[in-house]
């Protein structure tokens, strides 16, 4: 697997899905341009790679090894799946479809970061997701 420049181009989006997990796509892209040392101003298992690590069980060490080995996407869908907690082809839609829904003002705890990080790019922080905000934050970084 070759690694994206991420000082040069955008992560995949948080809303691909690889084997319906929402995330992962994005975070194997940081991971490898952290590990090529192309990683520039993203951080890889950050609170956002940690949403899917977390809520599945699986060991960051490990998804690291794999991505540092080469892997194909594939493989490494195939490695979320088979460690952690089991999860139904449905549970991980859900959850998928929650998180892709997930509006950060929402939580009292994130309300001022999620206002803070919108306004710049002109985003109504009270009807923009967290995956809208990523986007757009990559958009206007690389346009």
């Amino acid at each position: 697997m070759s690694a994206k420049d991420l000082t040069k181009e955008a992560p995949r989006s948080p809303r691909e899905r690889l084997g319906g997990y929402v995330i992962l796509a994005r975070a194997i892209d940081k991971c490898a341009a952290d590990l090529a040392g192309t990683i520039g101003d993203y951080h890889t298992n950050c609170p956002l790679d940690r949403y899917l690590f977390d809520w599945k069980g699986t060991d960051y060490a490990a998804f690291r090894a794999l991505v540092q080995g080469g892997v194909s996407d594939g493989e490494i869908v195939q490695f979320i799946d088979e460690t952690g907690t089991p999860k139904s082809a449905d549970e991980i839609a859900a959850w998928s479809d929650q998180l892709e829904a997930a509006n950060p003002y929402e939580a009292p705890d994130k309300r001022d970061w999620f206002v803070g990080v919108c306004e710049p790019l002109g985003l109504d922080p009270k009807t923009t997701t967290l995956f809208t905000y990523l986007d757009t934050d990559d958009e206007k970084s690389f346009s």
